[in-house]
C-alpha cells in the first residue's frame, strides 16, 4: 500500500486485517469520490496489459504538469513506468506497482470551450483548477463543471 499511499498520495480511508475467512482488504481515497480497494490474496496478482497495453484501469490527476511531476516521483523511487503518450482526450502513462500490475494513471485534455450562452455566469465565477491530493489526484469533472 505503501506504493499507492506515499508515492502516488492516495489516503487510506478503512483497513481490515485478514481473518481465517476472509483476506486483509484496504480501501484507498484516491481522490474526487474514488477509491481504489485493494485486497490480499496468496493468488498472484494479475500482471497482463489489455488488449490495446494500457492496464484496463486508471488514476486520474489534475493536469499534464502534474502527471509529469507523478512520473518523475515514480521513476525517483526506482519504479518502472512508460513514457506519457498522448490520446485525443487525455495524456496517460503506465506504470508497475510493486506486485508487477499495470496502472495507468492519466491527465484529461483541456477541450476546446463553446461559447457561453448569454445568461452566463461572469468569468470570476468560473471553477477554479483542481487540487488533489498532494497536488496529484483531481476531483471528477463534475465538480469542475465540465
Amino acid at each position: 500500500m505503501e506504493y499507492y499511499t506515499g508515492l502516488l498520495g492516495a489516503a487510506l480511508a478503512f483497513e481490515r486485517a485478514a481473518t481465517p475467512s476472509d483476506p486483509r482488504i484496504a480501501v484507498l481515497d484516491v481522490g474526487g469520490d474514488d477509491h481504489l480497494m485493494i485486497v490480499e490474496t496468496a493468488t498472484p496478482p494479475a500482471t497482463d496489459l489489455d488488449p490495446l497495453s494500457q492496464a484496463g484501469w486508471g488514476l486520474r490527476v489534475g493536469t499534464h504538469a502534474q502527471l509529469c511531476a507523478v512520473r518523475e516521483d515514480i521513476l525517483g523511487a526506482g519504479w518502472p513506468v512508460g513514457e506519457i503518450v498522448t490520446l485525443p482526450t487525455q495524456w496517460t502513462m503506465t506504470a508497475r506497482d510493486p506486485d508487477g500490475r499495470p496502472v495507468d494513471v492519466r491527465a484529461h485534455r483541456p477541450r476546446a470551450a463553446s461559447p457561453p450562452p448569454e445568461s452566463a455566469a461572469k468569468a470570476d465565477d468560473a471553477p477554479v483548477a483542481p487540487v488533489g491530493l498532494h497536488d496529484h489526484f483531481a476531483p471528477p469533472p463534475e465538480e469542475l463543471g465540465e
